[in-house]
């Protein structure tokens, strides 16, 4: 199969040229005026997105257990864009976390859905006063050994944890984990020096940067100030409500291409307005603001990445840099080798978007699955 006369995402740019995949895999980047099956007409074709924190969406959750309940999340995050994501789950006891893991371990991908491409624990090692909307009586110590079986019972597909740095035990958990897979701060109320610790000690991403840790002030810089100089990645919500417009720009601009753009969706992503569960908690979504029910504690996002990199340029970002921090950031910060960029030998995992950011075409393993 070859795409041509496109303009193509190359090295965090955009070129005119043509792609060439057969197998699933990318096998040439070539002119734009290449014998093409496929005449793009001059439209964008990027990489697909990579959400490496999702809980959810069409009413399914990951860490129900359900193995029914990941294809129609699946297919909701192809139909927005996103081929690759990280199945995240909530902060939850360990026998109810278990059969997620076994849940999300034998997913087989419907042809018309995304890839999981791993597991993101969000808990249970974080913090009682940054809990957000995590269950207060399901935290635990950070526990390198309950965080083993997790992972084992999942086979081995844990690619990201966040912890709480301050929490006892947290920097011998860092050190022992950070070699398994990538550690995120989170949840967290560590000053600068803690983070600072943390991230020497194996830590080297933050989960949804500014919300559940404390504000980087100018005295007391925290989680952010540490990740800044760690040149750890960050994550960031963008839907429009977790994080004000100015500050996208700026951390933009503090952390360049370490900016990886999440959805951190929940079950009601997909959904009407309504009541919903989230780890054993009542909320409820009122024109797409998902919230503790009854308070308003923010409960993750109804949004998806398509959505956030819409959002993101109209916010001023640039498009190269909204479309690589969903896709090679995001890849890179968890170690997916083989996503996240248009290059020979990466898999075809690719999307065809028009002028407005319309989603015209989806490619899963060089399939044509729809848009």
């Amino acid at each position: 199969m070859v795409i041509g006369n496109a303009k193509l995402f190359l090295d965090g740019k955009f070129q005119e040229g043509s792609i060439s995949f057969e197998n699933g895999v990318i096998t040439e980047i070539g002119p734009a005026n290449a014998p093409a099956d496929v005449d793009a007409q001059g439209k964008y074709v990027v990489p697909g997105f990579v959400d490496v924190h999702t809980h959810g969406a069409m009413g399914e959750d990951f860490s129900d257990g359900k193995p029914e309940g990941l294809a129609p999340a699946a297919r909701h995050y192809a139909a927005h864009g996103v081929t690759s994501f990280l199945a995240t789950t909530m902060t939850l006891k360990e026998e109810v976390l278990t059969p997620a893991m076994h849940a999300i371990g034998g997913f087989q991908r419907p042809a018309d859905g995304a890839k999981c491409a791993g597991i993101h624990l969000e808990g249970p090692f974080l913090s009682y006063a940054k809990r957000g909307a995590q269950a207060a009586e399901n935290l635990h110590k950070p526990d390198a050994a309950l965080f083993h079986r997790l992972n084992e019972a999942s086979g081995g597909l844990v690619r990201l944890v966040t912890v709480a740095c301050e929490e006892e035990g947290a920097m011998p958990f860092i050190q022992e984990v950070s070699k398994a897979c990538t550690v995120s701060l989170g949840h967290t109320t560590a000053d600068y020096d803690t983070a600072m610790a943390a991230f020497q000690a194996g830590a080297s991403h933050a989960t949804h940067l500014y919300n559940g840790m404390p504000s980087l002030l100018h005295r007391a810089p925290g989680v952010i100030g540490a990740a800044f100089d760690s040149g750890a990645t960050v994550e960031l919500i963008c839907d429009g409500l977790h994080i004000h417009p100015s500050v996208i720009r700026l951390t933009r601009q503090l952390f360049g291409k370490k900016l990886v753009i999440i959805s951190d969706s929940l079950r009601c992503a997909g959904m009407p307005d309504g009541q919903y569960e989230l780890g054993g908690q009542p909320i409820e979504m009122k024109n797409g603001k998902a919230t503790l029910l009854g308070t308003d504690t923010l409960a993750g996002s109804s949004s998806n990445l398509l959505d956030e990199v819409r959002n993101v340029v109209s916010f001023g970002l640039t498009l190269e840099d909204a479309i690589y921090a969903v896709s090679q950031a995001p890849a890179q910060a968890v170690g997916l080798k083989d996503v996240g960029v248009l290059e020979a030998g990466k898999r075809a995992d690719l999307l065809v978007l028009d002028g407005s950011l319309n989603l015209e075409q989806v490619y899963i393993d060089g399939n044509l699955i729809g848009g």
